[in-house]
């Protein structure tokens, strides 16, 4: 019998949900308890938590709310692996979350098997609004896959045997891309934020409105390796009247020298990744850098930080499946051989800093109840950024997408393309 549209819908959801779900077990699957119980910093959360966590949003908002049936898998994991929304009561402190040695991983996975087993007898019954909850929970657990690879990698650039969680990829090639070129962007008024044409967005990425471009262009790639080299070279972290006042304070007090990671050594430059320590491969994309060093870097090349808008405008119609998604991959990729007279990597090697503070689009109303905390609450002190790197998972990537991180944070896969007036 012919499936009717909401039946094949439905299927097409619990498919989805096991791929998204088998996804960050399959990135789990490496690790000892050990590996996923540490904490790095309070920024980062171990690895252990963020499985917990993903699970707990399908439990409490899902299942709760849409399943009368069901029954908690233990009631204290709520206070344990809530995150950050009050509407849900009193929680574990972020800063703390790498204390908690029990429950054991093994525990956890049980937790999502338990969880797992309740979504697949539910999600044929789930109503239309229940079901964009498990497709903002798709959405929430693929973030935090992304989430789980770079608080690993923070994790084990701390450890001196500086271990690798992946095996090295082949070499690289080194040609270096050439100089930049300039493409001249839209000019005048344009439209940006969510359209509907992704299929999924989240609340802060709309809605749709006007916003007006000044004559400028943005560079045809990011920023690589070795052209970060000849910046360091030339003095640019001990060059004041490149930073911001607040990045050169940062840059002084915590004694910054080079991009995350980075090492100097008798044979250059190296850098440490998931793939372990390899020597830094000049043609790829710079990454690990926060918002004070690209502002500097801009600085030093007579250029700037595109705005949200002039990088949205010019990507609208950018395929996002172009870029190097998250497939096992653990690096950018250098440049690829290519002409130079279209915009390149804009999706998936490195998230691209903006010039643009992360503020509400206009119209922009937060939705009611706990959910409407996933991002509104955030619209502070923090920039966005643009495009989706390495370690973003595939699906996962759009133009109207709004990254943001506060400007010293630099623990994410963070590059930069430059832009200048025109």
């Amino acid at each position: 019998m012919a499936r009717s549209w909401s039946d094949a819908r439905q299927n097409d959801l619990a498919t989805r949900y096991r791929d998204v779900r088998q996804l960050t077990q399959a990135i789990a699957a490496p690790l000892s308890d050990a590996d996923a119980t540490v904490q790095s910093m309070p920024d980062a959360s171990p690895a252990k938590w963020h499985l917990a966590h993903v699970t707990w949003f399908f439990e409490t908002f899902v299942l709760r709310d849409h399943a009368p049936r069901y029954r908690p898998f233990d009631p204290r994991y709520a206070y344990l692996f809530n995150s950050y929304y009050d509407a849900e009561g009193p929680r574990h402190a972020r800063p703390m979350r790498g204390m908690l040695t029990r429950p054991a991983l093994s525990d956890i996975m049980a937790y999502r098997a338990h969880v797992d087993a309740e979504m697949d007898a539910v999600l044929p019954h789930l109503s239309p609004p229940a079901q964009q909850l498990v497709t903002l929970g798709l959405h929430h657990e693929q973030q935090h896959q992304e989430l789980m690879l770079t608080d690993l990698l923070h994790l084990f650039s701390l450890n001196p045997l500086e271990p690798a969680l992946f095996e090295p990829r082949s070499a690289q090639a080194v040609d270096l891309p050439g100089p930049l070129h300039w493409i001249e962007g839209r000019e005048g008024l344009t439209e940006i934020g969510d359209d509907g044409r992704a299929g999924f967005a989240f609340d802060c990425e709309g809605p749709r409105h006007r916003a007006l471009l000044h004559p400028h262009a943005l560079a045809h790639r990011p920023i690589t390796n070795g052209e970060w080299i000849a910046f360091i070279e030339d003095g640019g972290y001990a060059t004041p009247s490149l930073w911001l006042s607040d990045g050169w304070a940062w840059v002084q007090q915590e004694g910054v020298q080079a991009p995350l990671y980075w090492k100097p050594g008798e044979q250059g430059w190296s850098r440490f990744g998931l793939d372990g320590r390899q020597p830094v491969n000049p043609a790829a994309p710079v990454t690990h850098i926060s918002l004070y060093e690209a502002d500097a870097y801009a600085s030093w090349a007579g250029a700037r930080l595109p705005t949200e808008a002039e990088w949205e405008s010019a990507a609208q119609n950018i395929a996002p499946g172009g870029g190097n998604q998250f497939d096992g991959s653990t690096c950018p990729r250098p440049y690829p051989a290519a002409p130079t007279d279209t915009l390149k990597q804009m999706f998936g090697d490195v998230w691209e800093w903006t010039g643009s503070a992360y503020r509400p689009h206009p119209g922009f109303r937060a939705a009611d109840g706990a959910v409407g905390e996933y991002n509104g609450k955030f619209m502070s002190g923090q920039f966005v950024l643009k495009g989706g790197s390495c370690a973003t998972p595939r699906g996962h990537m759009r133009a109207s997408y709004r990254n943001f991180f506060y400007p010293h944070q630099r623990w994410q896969f963070t590059g930069l393309r430059l832009a200048k007036d025109l």
